[in-house]
Formats: structure tokens, C-alpha cells, sequence
């Protein structure tokens, strides 16, 4: 086949460095911002921090008591490592107290050791310490407190465990049984549990009557733990009459009892933190009108070193990679500063569509989507999603993401539309003000809002019912 050459005529978009900054700046969380920014400040001379400000930026006083994050689940807990389990120093010491290299320099170190928070494994280890075990049950035990998890629970089963045994030890699973055994005993009560039911029968046993009627109580309480936790967890109390032949108030006072039970007895250890969120934005209402404003503490204040920028000017013919970092540093400049001008932009944008909620509340939200404010201000909807995303707005109702005031909507008798959020909020409110004796169900809850001229259908009542973990109607129901 013969070469030809022949011209094409075509369009395409090409993102420039400068356009490429800007629109993955403007979808990274202030918190991140942040560490982009130190990040460039080392790389970079030639741009600095305006005087004054600190090199990290605080939480300030905004929390994130209004966002719900879901809890992580527990993860199972694997076998130790070979590696790990003792070996030839199999009996050692099981005190728990931290080894030095010099003693003489033991109470110099102390006082510069920042306090910690006592970790579940070295509260037992301290009780372990205490007992008059042999050094072979001390192991067996200190074996099985590896192997809780952060709830206190046992998930392993005692066969693998015991696989995992050295030679030397001599023990078998009946060891690691009574080892196990040594353990629930430990504090909090309930430790070492493998299921739930364990766990709170270990607890019952803890505790010592001191009347009749206290004892009758405990022995209920043992026998629903034991036998008839799920028809408890159900509420079916016509069936844990007749299974039990209790009467309603000892059950209730069983009930009572069961309820105050830790099913988590490990979770007091955990070293969870409070999770602050840097809020972009401050909503205040000035003269009757409701206003955002920047926070300043979530803006980093940027300039072009003094120095370097006058070296540069005086050397015209400068090409070098001094010159591509002055030009870097202006782009970032500019492009944060327009970063935080479209977050308050769209802030406005949704305060003005919303202005309900923030007299309000929940019920007063209206449905918006992004599209919106898109057409409002003039922009893509990608803009909008990407500017809403992990970006926060303070207001005197609580700590919100952007994204919080956007969702669909749900048609109305009169022809109108109400959001979901707001939907949400009459649920909430309709359980919180029932009688816990006859709870509302999902049909009842979907006429008491078509009577206000809100038409949901039972499924979608059901379904904003579980987002809020507001239980189903037989879990409502008290005695």
C-alpha cells in the first residue's frame, strides 16, 4: 500500500498543569488541603506561610457531633504467629512492667513518659501478675488474652489455639479450658466471653443478692440469658410468660436487670479518639438574613518569598528551575483562592435554597439537587459534587457536610415535593412522641403522614426507618 499524507480537522480538550491543580485541589477536605500544602511548602522555596500563622491548622472548636460515622465492625482474631509464642523463654515474666537498660537512668526517663491509656491486654496482665498461678497456667493465660479481641471476646476457638501450643508447654486443650476458665474470672466481668450470651451469664454470676426477690431475679435473668435471649431480644413476652411462668413484674425486673449487662465489656479500654472535622464555612444570621462566611482557620495563608521574587526579577534571562517554582507557587496562590471562593459561592447558594432548615430544622428541609445549583451559579455538576464533598458548614444547628442538603424528594397531595430529610425528621419524631406500649407501625406511620398530604408507601417508611436504626415496631414494644 502506497504512503499517503493526509490532514485532519478535529477538536479535544487538553487540562493544563494550572487547571489540573485546580480541580484536584478543589476536591481535597480542608484537612487535606493542608498536608498538600506543607507538602509543596518543602518542595518549594520560593513559596512561603504569611508571618503569624502556624504550620498546622487546629480543629478549632467545631466537631463532628452532627455527621454519623458508622462504627467499624470488630474483625476476627487470627491465630498468633508461631514467631510470637514463647519459645525457649516460654516461662517468662508475665508482670507486665516495662524493662529498663540502666537503672540509673530509670527515674530520669520516667518523668519525660507522656501518661497512656491502660490497654485491655495490661490491665489483665496486671491482675495475671497477682494471682499465685504456676508459671505454666500463667502463660496458658496470658496465650488467651492475645487472642481477645477489643470487645474482650474469645473468637478463636480453643482447638486452633491449642495448636499453636509449644512442645515443652505439656498442655492441652482441657489447660487451655481451665486457663479460660481463670480469665472470665478476671475484671471487667464477662471478659474472655465467646458469644454474647457467655458474656452476659458471666456477668449475672458476678453479682451478689442480697435479698430473696434479688435472687429470684438473678435466676430469671440466668434462665432468659441461657435459653430465651432471641424471644427477649423480640420482646414476645406472652412467650417468655408461659416459657419462664414469671409474672410481668418479675420479668420486668429482669428485663431491667439484663439491660444494664455489658455486652461489650472490653470497649472501656479502647483508645478511640473524638474525630474533629475543620468546618470551610460559618453560617450566622445577620440583620434576619442568613449569611456563610470563610473560616479563617481552614484558610492558609500563602505568599511569594520576598527574597527569591526580587533575585528572579533582576535576573531577566533566569530559565532555570528557580523560575518553574515561582510560576508553581503562583498557581497555587490562586488557584486555593479560588478554591475557597467556590465553596463559598455554593455555601450561599444552598443557604439560600435552604433558609427553612436553619430556621427550622430537619422537617423544613426542601429537595435540591446538584443540578441546582449548578444552574444557579453557573457551573458543571461535577464542580458542584466535587466542592460538596467532605467540605463542612458550621452552622447554630451543628456541624454539616455540603452534601448534607441535598437529596430526592417525595411527592405530596397538593402537587408539591418533600425531601427526604425531611421525611426522615416526622419519622423520628412520630417514635420519639408513642406510646412504647403500642409503637407505631410502618402503615400506621405512612397514614399519619398522608393525612398530612405526604404520600410514602410502607416500604419507603421502612426503609428511612432503618437508615435512622430506629428498631421495627416488635422491638419497640415495652412491657
Amino acid at each position: 500500500m502506497k504512503p499517503t499524507l493526509q490532514f485532519r480537522l478535529s477538536q479535544h480538550l487538553t487540562l493544563t498543569p494550572q487547571l489540573q491543580q485546580s480541580i484536584r485541589l478543589l476536591q481535597l477536605s480542608t484537612v487535606e488541603l493542608n498536608q498538600e500544602i506543607e507538602r509543596m511548602l518543602m518542595d518549594n522555596p520560593v513559596l512561603e506561610r504569611e508571618e503569624g500563622e502556624e504550620g498546622t491548622m487546629a480543629p478549632s472548636q467545631f466537631s463532628a457531633t452532627d455527621i454519623s460515622v458508622p462504627a467499624s465492625e470488630p474483625s476476627a482474631v487470627t491465630a498468633p504467629e508461631a514467631s510470637s509464642l514463647p519459645g525457649d523463654d516460654w516461662q517468662q515474666d508475665f508482670s507486665g512492667a516495662p524493662r529498663t537498660s540502666n537503672g540509673d537512668d530509670e527515674d530520669g526517663d520516667r518523668a519525660f513518659v507522656a501518661p497512656e491509656t491502660t490497654s485491655l491486654r495490661h490491665h489483665l496482665v496486671e491482675q495475671l501478675s497477682l494471682t499465685n498461678l504456676d508459671m505454666r497456667d500463667r502463660a496458658l493465660i496470658a496465650m488467651l488474652i492475645d487472642a481477645l479481641d477489643d470487645d474482650g471476646y474469645l473468637t478463636q476457638p480453643l482447638e486452633e489455639i491449642a495448636e499453636f501450643l509449644p512442645a515443652e508447654a505439656q498442655a492441652d486443650i482441657d489447660d487451655l479450658g481451665i486457663a479460660l476458665r481463670h480469665l472470665q474470672n478476671m475484671e471487667p466481668a464477662g471478659i474472655g466471653a465467646r458469644s454474647p450470651s457467655e458474656c452476659m451469664l458471666l456477668q449475672i454470676r458476678a453479682l451478689k443478692p442480697q435479698t430473696d426477690s434479688e435472687a429470684v431475679c438473678l435466676k430469671l435473668a440466668t434462665t432468659i440469658v441461657e435459653r430465651h435471649l432471641e424471644s427477649l431480644a423480640q420482646r414476645d413476652y406472652a412467650r417468655l410468660r408461659q416459657l419462664t411462668g414469671a409474672n410481668d413484674d418479675e420479668l420486668r425486673a429482669a428485663q431491667k436487670l439484663i439491660l444494664k449487662l455489658n455486652p461489650h465489656p472490653g470497649s472501656a479500654f479502647s483508645n478511640a479518639e473524638t474525630r474533629y472535622v475543620i468546618p470551610d464555612v460559618i453560617v450566622r444570621r445577620i440583620k434576619g438574613v442568613w449569611r456563610a462566611s470563610l473560616n479563617r482557620e481552614a484558610m492558609p495563608r500563602l505568599r511569594i518569598n520576598r527574597l527569591y521574587a526580587s533575585l528572579l526579577s533582576g535576573n531577566r534571562n533566569g530559565t532555570g528551575s528557580m523560575s518553574g517554582q515561582l510560576q508553581e507557587a503562583r498557581w497555587l496562590i490562586k488557584n486555593v483562592q479560588q478554591r475557597f471562593d467556590t465553596i463559598l459561592r455554593v455555601s450561599q447558594a444552598i443557604i439560600d435554597r435552604q433558609r427553612h432548615f436553619f430556621e427550622h430544622g430537619d422537617v423544613a428541609m426542601r429537595p435540591m439537587v446538584l443540578r441546582e445549583i449548578a444552574e444557579t451559579l453557573g457551573l458543571h455538576e461535577s464542580t458542584i459534587s466535587r466542592v460538596t464533598t467532605q467540605k463542612y458548614m458550621a452552622t447554630p444547628r451543628g456541624t454539616y457536610e455540603l452534601k448534607y442538603f441535598f437529596g430526592s424528594h417525595v411527592a405530596t397531595e397538593t402537587g408539591g415535593a418533600c425531601s427526604a430529610t425531611a421525611i426522615r425528621a416526622l419519622i423520628k419524631q412520630l417514635v420519639a412522641a408513642e406510646d412504647t406500649k403500642a409503637p407505631l407501625s410502618d402503615s400506621r406511620i405512612s397514614q399519619i403522614l398522608s393525612q398530612q398530604g405526604i404520600v410514602v408507601a410502607r416500604r419507603t417508611i421502612a426503609k428511612y426507618r432503618e437508615s435512622l436504626q430506629i428498631p421495627p415496631v416488635n422491638l419497640r414494644k415495652s412491657l
